[in-house]
């Protein structure tokens, strides 16, 4: 029996295009709306009924932003190293922590591996503002109140990494494993050289989800001193101000959004050229 190639007539091509730019201009529309508030004069901020775009642009905010940063008695560069510092290694830790964990919990057997998976699975249901009051307690007794660690650590319990690296890792077949086993491989170099290569749509998965997150955290319980708070927090304190800073608000709310932005595009390019490249199979 021939096989039939089916093919997609130019009307249906034209309206899927149609439909993918109304959704495209529907998410974009955040984004517009934030530039386009960043640059608004403050009596276009009172216009009613609201406009998206700006009607006569200017770049106050970003001078008024800049000037309140700088009569701060800790320098804008402190505020930036903090946030890079805390997301970059949280989001590194983050990766790896669970890409060892996924590794024995999906291809390896030992006593209690079904218990530890269905708490992995259970954590997924607990909120932050569940975990906030024991994590704080934790981190007390640790002694890590007031440093960059009670950000960072927290990051590597989520297990939301966990379960997602065990979800590919299913998919790995045991032959490959093996192969690369009678070759003389160990297990470091197995996971390093066929199981990260395997995961990498979840592990940059997980990059794009965890940067945002730690970029996005002020840490606003758990630190305390001023030299130590991140950008966030000091855009934060500026912007609380009242309604009379609402562009300077706008502003930092578009510079806090940049660095997320542009790892989201880095990271999905990998993630869409691994997940068409993988799935091996028996």
């Amino acid at each position: 029996m021939a096989l039939r190639k089916h093919r997609r007539s130019l009307f249906g091509t034209i309206m899927l295009a149609l439909v993918l730019i109304i959704f495209a201009c529907f998410m974009a529309l955040p984004v517009i709306y934030t530039i386009a508030s960043s640059l608004k004069p403050p009596e276009e901020f009172f216009i009613f009924p609201p406009r998206i775009l700006v009607q006569s642009p200017t770049l106050d905010n970003f001078k008024a932003l800049a000037s309140n940063l700088a009569s701060s008695w800790v320098p804008f560069e402190r505020y930036l190293f903090n946030s890079i510092y805390m997301s970059v290694i949280s989001t590194v830790a983050y990766v790896i922590v669970a890409a060892l964990a996924a590794y024995p919990l999906a291809k390896h057997q030992f006593p209690g591996k079904a218990a530890l998976n269905s708490m992995i699975t259970l954590a997924l249901m607990f909120t932050a503002a569940v975990l906030s009051i024991p994590q704080y307690i934790i981190l007390s007794v640790l002694g890590w109140i007031d440093t960059p660690l009670a950000v960072m650590a927290p990051a590597m319990a989520s297990t939301m990494g966990v379960f997602l690296c065990v979800q590919f890792l299913e998919t790995l077949p045991y032959s490959v494993l093996e192969s690369a086993r009678m070759d003389g491989a160990g297990e470091w170099r197995v996971w390093w050289s066929i199981v990260v290569p395997n995961i990498r749509p979840a592990l940059f998965t997980m990059v794009i989800f965890q940067f945002q997150a730690a970029w996005n955290s002020t840490g606003a319980n758990v630190i305390y001193n001023e030299a130590l708070k991140t950008l966030p927090a000091a855009m934060t304190q500026i912007a609380s101000a009242g309604i009379a800073r609402a562009g300077v608000g706008s502003a930092s709310a578009f510079i806090l959004m940049i660095p997320p932005v542009l790892v989201f595009i880095l990271s999905q390019a990998n993630v869409m050229e691994t997940m068409a490249h993988s799935g091996i199979k028996d």
